[in-house]
């Protein structure tokens, strides 16, 4: 099967990409600066490119968002038209897309609105699975390296109150092993829910990884730290960029958990503890 990773030189993108071609498939990385064999030019803003990228594709996975952009939400969801488009014009049978938790009914942030908006474009176009997932833990993750930094960093916390919002990990491998187990037709299209076995805060979160480093860590969430308070803070503790800190606060302040375990069911892969992906994600972080 000739599939596509939009994002395949991601951190998700490029994990995947190699799971998927050692399954045999026949896998392109589409990329805005492709440099070597298996990949492809192909720019979300360049309806063109898309429909070169996507020759001939059978499936394609659609891994791409633009957190560090202040207009991300027009820029992914005209994107998500332009992929849509090209994928029906060259007619590729499925998508698979790697969204966000979160309940509709719920106050969703910018972001989670923007995950879930374009899952719907890609949906009303073609048969689309859809994988919502929480922090992917591992190493190139956004989120999982600012929780880090700030163990790494600071002996005693004074946090924002979304230190104590619920959440649902998953791990890395366990992400790309349910992506991939989603291009076959075992899967019927629709949105599942991924994530660990058990939900945990980012306060829980963060005492895992000092606990598995051998800190001790002092974390005090106080109500005065506003989500633009916050953002400023994550600048100056961590090297994540202003405009991903004030993307990432927002949706920290969301409880995302999961509802359901149907993928899981249905592919046999079942996800690590967090304990577990937390102990993987440091020692590839060490070691790189």
């Amino acid at each position: 099967m000739r599939i596509v990773v939009a994002g395949g030189t991601g951190f998700v993108g490029r994990n995947l990409v190699a799971v998927l071609t050692e399954q045999g498939h026949d896998v392109v990385a589409m990329t805005r600066h492709p440099d070597g064999d298996g990949q492809v030019y192909g720019d979300i803003a360049d309806g063109y490119s898309l429909l070169t990228a996507l020759r001939g594709a059978d499936v394609a996975h659609y891994l791409v968002h633009s957190l560090d952009r202040a207009d991300f939400e027009v820029y992914d969801a005209d994107g998500a038209r332009r992929f849509a488009a090209a994928a029906v014009a060259n007619g590729v049978g499925r998508l698979v897309y790697l969204g966000g938790l979160g309940e509709d009914g719920d106050d969703l942030s910018a972001h989670l609105r923007s995950r879930r908006e374009v899952e719907h474009i890609l949906s009303a176009a073609l048969p689309t699975v859809a994988l919502r997932a929480g922090i992917v833990v591992g190493a190139g993750s956004a989120a999982w390296e600012v929780l880090c930094q700030l163990v790494d960093r600071l002996p005693a916390m004074v946090t924002p109150r979304w230190v104590d919002t619920r959440t649902q990990p998953i791990a890395l491998d366990d992400v790309v092993a349910l992506l991939a187990a989603a291009a076959g037709d075992d899967v019927p299209p629709g949105s599942y829910d991924v994530g660990a076995p058990e939900s945990v805060t980012y306060r829980e979160m963060m005492l895992e990884i000092a606990h598995q480093r051998g800190h001790r860590r002092l974390i005090v969430p106080v109500p005065v730290l506003t989500p633009q308070l916050s953002s400023f803070w994550l600048r100056l503790v961590t090297t994540v960029d202003m405009q991903t800190a004030r993307n990432l606060v927002d949706s920290m302040t969301n409880t995302v958990v999961v509802h359901d375990h149907r993928l899981e069911e249905l592919t046999g892969v079942q996800p690590r503890p967090f304990a577990t992906a937390v102990r993987e994600a440091l020692a590839e972080r060490a070691a790189a």
